[in-house]
């Protein structure tokens, strides 16, 4: 089983958005987990709720930093934020096979609730697509190069 890392700035929407959906969706090939580079130290209320909403469970998420993975064996790091994509990743995951999923903040989405939630089920819907997508990979059987371009491609193409 690979150890899959999400990296966003604050760990507290898209990129728990993205483990509790990997983690969800499939148990025997990949295990999620999810971290941020300036941790906010709470997860969004609205990705919690979208997380309700599309019946996964909502228990055990927090947020914190990259650096709790140092010893931790990361196999591939995803970054869904184009501040974390910027950012210099610690030493541990220099030889981490890397992709980016740019996806805009929902937290940054000002409005009704139902605007709000609406923002929340678009990122939501978009990280499935791409989960959906590599679960298509034979990733297991990929070189790091092969692996890290279909990941880049996956976020450049599917939304």
């Amino acid at each position: 089983m690979l150890k899959i890392l999400i990296l966003c700035t604050g760990n507290s929407c898209r990129s728990v958005l993205g483990e509790a959906l990997i983690n969800h969706m499939q148990t025997d090939r990949l295990q999620a987990f999810s971290a941020g580079s300036h941790p906010l130290g709470r997860i969004n209320v609205n990705a919690l709720a979208t997380l309700k909403r599309n019946g996964i469970a909502t228990e055990g998420f927090t947020s914190q930093s990259w650096n709790e993975f140092a010893d931790t064996g990361i196999d591939i790091a995803i970054t869904v934020c184009d501040s974390a994509a910027g950012e210099v990743c610690p030493v541990y995951l220099n030889s981490t096979v890397r992709g980016h999923w740019g996806l805009a903040d929902p937290a940054h989405v000002t409005g009704s609730e139902e605007e709000i939630a609406a923002a929340f089920q678009v990122t939501f819907n978009a990280l499935e697509k791409r989960i959906q997508q590599l679960l298509a990979l034979p990733f297991e059987t990929m070189s790091a190069a092969e692996l890290s371009q279909a990941l880049h491609k996956i976020g450049a193409e599917v939304s």
